[in-house]
């Protein structure tokens, strides 16, 4: 049984994300640039695996969410590679050390299996952490997923309280 010192420095984190598919929009996952018909709509890149990272981060760490922090009333943020700001959230929570992310995007279409290992090599680079588990999945046509309307994600993350040592 671990002390209550070592369980006190853990953090849990979950994050959540839904983005509508239209025309004329880029599919981005994970940093990676999906061919499909239709890409996701949204004030950046709308990359809805890493916004859902990003949330379960910023959650664990007790700072809010990703609307707190680059809101989409603000202009400086339109069109923002979602990378980019998982990397000033890398750094926003500088006390933690990341532990393990597990990533699931529930999409009908496109099929993502052979993106998902350039996703994670995507995320392992910006996290420092070589425990990040990414996973897509099918709704059996239910649902907006099912019916190729958006993509959504859900992420959990485990964080540490580094040392003041």
């Amino acid at each position: 049984m671990a002390s209550s010192n070592n369980v006190s420095s853990l953090r849990i984190g979950q994050g959540y994300d839904v983005h509508k598919l239209v025309h004329g929009r880029r599919l981005v996952l994970c940093g990676e640039e999906i061919p499909h018909e239709k890409g996701l709509l949204g004030h950046s890149d709308a990359d809805v695996a890493t916004h859902a990272l990003i949330d379960s981060l910023l959650g664990a760490a007790g700072l809010g969410d990703i609307g707190r922090h680059f809101p989409d009333s603000d202009v400086s943020f339109k069109d923002a590679n979602s990378l980019s700001l998982l990397a000033r959230v890398v750094d926003i929570i500088y006390d933690y050390t990341i532990i393990n992310v597990d990533l699931t995007i529930v999409a009908q279409e496109p099929k993502l299996a052979g993106y998902i290992p350039k996703m994670q090599t995507n995320l392992v680079r910006i996290l420092r952490c070589d425990n990040v588990n990414i996973k897509a999945t099918t709704t059996e046509g239910l649902g907006f997923e099912g019916r190729c309307e958006g993509i959504s994600a859900k992420c959990v993350c485990l964080l540490q309280k580094n040392n003041d040592n």
